[in-house]
């Protein structure tokens, strides 16, 4: 992936990612983004599937964690 890729703002308000970054990325058509404030600028991640995530916290042990309610 070579740098700086530029992109422009369309009339419809849409941005078309380069193909180098979509290839580096391995992003796909249909997939979900999340854009996330970043100081003047934007984050851009992919939203997870659900698949993805399955046993991420496998061994995790819930037990005395703290919830909203306990804070103060």
């Amino acid at each position: 992936m070579r740098s700086p890729d530029i992109t422009r703002l369309s009339s419809k308000y849409q941005i078309s990612i380069p193909k180098a970054v979509r290839q580096a990325r391995r992003w796909q058509a249909g997939q979900q983004f999340a854009f996330i404030p970043k100081g003047e600028g934007m984050l851009l991640v992919p939203v997870p599937k659900l698949d993805d995530l399955a046993g991420l916290a496998r061994g995790a042990k819930p037990r005395n964690y703290r919830d909203r309610t306990d804070r103060t």
